[in-house]
Parts: C-alpha cells; sequence; structure tokens
C-alpha cells in the first residue's frame, strides 16, 4: 500500500471527510482492520482565504509548494491537495516535488465520463467557477462542456462556503439556494452537477435532488484509495 499524502486544512471540515472515506475505503476493499497508509499536513485556512481574495497566488503557490515537500519529506508516495481552488496552483505544485498529484480535475473528469455525461454544471469558489483550471481538464481531455451559474447565484454559492460550510455550518435555507441553482443549470441542460468544492457535499447529498451529483471530495478521496493500492 502506498502512502496518501492529504494537504488538509482547506478546510478542515472536508479534510477530515477526506480523511474517514480514505480509511473506510481501505478497510472495505482489503477487510479486517486495514486502514490507511497516510501523512497529513494542514495549513491554516484563515492566512489562506485573506490570501486567496486578495489576489495573492504567487504567495499562495509557495505556502502549498512548502505543503506538498514537507508531505514528501514525511515519507508520502503521492500528494492529494484537499481543496479544488487551490488546484488553480497544481502545475506549480507538481514543478517542485518529485512524487506525483493526484489531480481532482482529472479524478472527476473520468467520473462523469463513466456517467456518460457531456454537459455539466460547476459549484464552486467564485476563483473555481470563474477561471478555466477545472473546466479545462473536464473539456480538453474529455470534451466534457462545464456551465456554470449567472453572477448572482455564483456570489451566493460563494458566501455561503467561505461564511457557512468551511465553518461546519449546514441550513437547510442555505441548501435550499443551492437546490434552486442546481436545478436552474439543470433546465439549461446540465446532464449532472459537479460539487466543486470540497465542503459543498456537507450540504449537498444526493437524496436531496434527482439530479446527478458529482462531489468531488468522495471521488477524490476514493480515487486515492484506489492509487495506493495498485501494484
Amino acid at each position: 500500500m502506498k502512502t496518501i499524502g492529504l494537504i488538509g486544512g482547506l478546510s478542515w471540515e472536508s479534510s477530515s471527510v477526506y480523511y474517514q472515506i480514505i480509511n473506510r475505503r481501505v478497510q472495505q476493499k482489503l477487510g479486517g482492520v486495514h486502514s490507511a497508509r497516510s501523512v497529513m499536513y494542514s495549513v491554516d485556512l484563515a492566512e489562506i482565504a485573506v490570501l486567496q481574495h486578495a489576489g495573492e497566488w504567487d504567495l499562495l503557490a509557495q505556502i502549498m509548494i512548502d505543503a506538498a515537500k514537507r508531505v514528501e519529506r514525511a515519507g508520502a508516495d503521492f500528494v492529494v491537495l484537499c481543496t479544488n481552488t487551490m488546484h488553480k496552483i497544481a502545475n506549480q505544485i507538481e514543478q517542485n516535488i518529485s512524487i506525483p498529484l493526484l489531480h481532482i480535475g482529472d479524478a472527476t473528469a473520468e467520473a462523469i465520463v463513466q456517467h456518460g455525461c457531456t454537459k455539466v454544471g460547476l459549484l464552486g469558489t467564485k476563483f473555481t467557477m470563474e477561471e478555466d483550471f477545472l473546466k479545462q481538464r473536464f473539456g480538453a481531455k474529455n470534451n466534457v462542456q462545464t456551465v456554470v451559474p449567472n453572477a448572482a447565484s455564483r456570489q451566493i454559492i460563494h458566501a455561503i462556503i467561505y461564511e457557512e460550510l468551511i465553518k461546519g455550518i449546514v441550513s437547510n435555507e442555505s441548501r435550499n439556494k443551492y437546490l434552486a441553482i442546481i436545478d436552474e443549470l439543470a433546465a439549461d441542460g446540465a446532464q449532472g452537477i459537479v460539487l466543486g468544492c470540497t465542503e459543498i457535499g456537507l450540504l449537498v447529498k444526493p437524496e436531496h435532488t434527482a439530479v446527478v451529483l458529482f462531489d468531488t471530495t468522495k471521488i477524490h478521496a476514493e480515487k486515492a484509495v484506489d492509487f495506493a493500492l495498485q501494484t
């Protein structure tokens, strides 16, 4: 079994879900009392969030590269970045470590293609929805068209993530706002919805909607286990 190197704290709410999914999947795969070999380095999200909104992506890259090097030195065989937004600088991270980075966009694109979807809606932070670093992983390699909500809806989604979900606040009111946006995207032809922020799965689950959901947290964590168990 390979050792999984997790970069967490982005937020710790979703990082804890990664840890649960990874260890439960290892136990399911191997049986008994097996659990995953893993190391995690967590950053302080308060610092990260300020830099994100200030557009300080070069400084953020330095912080993430340092985190990746720390998990590499701790014995990780590959890196799992437990966030969608920070995959904006995935290339810089990959260029500065000698172990693979398991990209959340590639894992999600694989799940989308396996389901037979050619057009998906994307929910996430404004950075993820408005920039192309995730959409390109869907489209360039897999010919999946990605659509995003309108500007007002993007602001609602973004605000709920930073004001509620990263703090562990889950409310029916916010869920209903997300579900209304999901329905709008589905009405516009989206065959599935990518929950492109690792906290959204805390709020919106498959039982809440008839629309197909691609929960990037679950997809990424399960892919990490499959990669770790490859011989």
